[in-house]
């Protein structure tokens, strides 16, 4: 047992140093993400170290259970897939250019809307892809409106991050998290509406507060105005994210996988897009920039910080944070601890962790929601609570500006705290229903 708990806490902090420190290093003549390379190695080490039962871990990657971390990984990349589909389209930042022209230039107005933009957007796609769409254009619209962009750019972080708890597919962590405990796409919305609204509307008051005097400011410069470059393109975009969407609310009283619904989508996407640049004799780039922005680095990275979990299950270890985190209150345990856990070690390996620990003490829906809770408002505390964070981080600092641990913290301190504790009121109301 204390092998592993030392490699895994090697591990951690590494990938931590290496978040804040090195987050891009060069292997051969490429510059890749070093919080995924320092996992697989923590990975190696811990099989070559701790000699686990490796028919066991083997059976615990390819088990059909909902619990599989391939099929898992599947669902997040093709929905992710679909929405960046979208967003090769412009798509997003039409919309967000809509939003923002229906402020005329005050910046009160302009923050609602953005908030709202991003709420309604991230429900339907994930906290990631908005990230990777919005937070350049917030740069860019700022810096031609002479506005200070930390208020819009905390707000866009924040309603991500709120936001992606309603449905399943909002967040890889409600997916791996809710799919371990059986809830499918219907059971989980309906638990998730109350505490996300709870929690969403706690965030925006404290946001709006945080920044009124920033916002009472007036605007100057232009507008950026936003196209989008082939309707039909984006109609068949549209149509595959919505009926694929649609699919996976009502795919299980049907006996559908939503790992494999999102997988059709993505296929027939691909198919029909291909022909329709094929007819027209055109390069198909946004398919191609799909397949360049998929998020790959998931794939090790999840499947190395499983490997790691399993390990630590197998000697015990998990079952020692389950005796420690039991009490009668796991909502408020569970929410609270996940919540400060996910700023430690990510919020993807705490979801994998966590998923070991409620199954093993026997915990029942309390945890594992208040976990998915803590999973989500966990990114906003600090910069390594979510791969949302380091993404984010990395795109503002692109862009010449700033947005560091201390910012983080005080958005945490002032935000994500407040709206932690309203989304586990909303849960405690959610659960009365159940």
């Amino acid at each position: 047992m204390t092998a592993i708990i030392i490699i895994c806490a090697a591990t951690i902090a590494l990938m931590i140093c290496g978040i804040l420190l090195f987050p891009k290093i060069r292997i051969g003549g490429l510059r890749v993400d070093s919080y995924w390379i320092i996992a697989v190695l923590g990975a190696a080490v811990a099989m070559a170290v701790c000699k686990p039962d490796f028919a066991a871990l083997g059976r615990a990657l390819v088990a059909d259970t909902a619990v599989n971390p391939v099929k898992i990984l599947v669902l997040f990349l093709s929905m992710t897939v679909l929405s960046v589909f979208l967003d090769e389209l412009g798509f997003f930042r039409f919309l967000a250019g809509a939003a923002l022209k229906m402020a005329h230039h005050g910046q009160k107005k302009l923050f609602v809307y953005l908030y709202i933009t991003v709420s309604v957007l991230t429900v339907f796609t994930s906290n990631d892809v908005i990230i990777l769409s919005f937070t350049p254009f917030i740069c860019y619209f700022a810096r031609h409106a002479r506005i200070d962009p930390m208020p819009y750019l905390a707000a866009e972080f924040v309603a991500a991050n709120t936001w992606s708890m309603a449905l399943i597919i909002g967040n890889p962590t409600n997916i791996y998290l809710a799919t371990a405990y059986g809830l499918d796409f219907a059971g989980y919305a309906r638990l998730s509406v109350i505490p996300t609204m709870f929690a969403g509307v706690a965030s925006f008051i404290c946001l709006y507060l945080m920044f009124r005097k920033k916002l009472a400011l007036p605007m100057e410069g232009e507008e950026a105005v936003e196209h989008v470059r082939d309707k039909f393109q984006l109609w068949v975009g549209v149509v595959h994210l919505g009926v694929c969407t649609l699919l996976l609310a009502v795919g299980s009283y049907f006996g559908l996988e939503m790992w494999l619904v999102s997988l059709c989508a993505v296929a027939s996407l691909f198919t029909i897009s291909a022909i329709a640049a094929a007819v027209r004799r055109k390069k198909p780039s946004e398919l191609l920039g799909c397949i360049r922005r998929a998020p790959y680095q998931l794939v090790p990275f999840v499947l190395s910080m499983f490997i790691l979990i399993v390990i630590a299950g197998q000697k015990g270890v998990t079952e020692k944070i389950g005796v420690f985190l039991h009490s009668p209150q796991p909502a408020l345990v569970y929410g609270v601890s996940s919540f400060l856990a996910a700023n430690v070690i990510n919020n993807i390996p705490m979801s994998v962790l966590y998923s070991s620990v409620i199954a093993g003490a026997g915990e029942g829906l309390p945890a594992v929601f208040a976990t998915i809770i803590g999973s989500n408002l966990g990114a906003f505390l600090t910069p390594v609570g979510a791969l949302a964070g380091i993404m984010f981080g990395s795109i503002v600092n692109r862009h010449g500006l700033k947005f560091g641990y201390a910012d983080f913290l005080k958005i945490g301190v002032c935000v994500a705290v407040p709206a932690l504790f309203s989304a586990l009121g909303g849960l405690f109301i959610s659960l009365l229903f159940v």
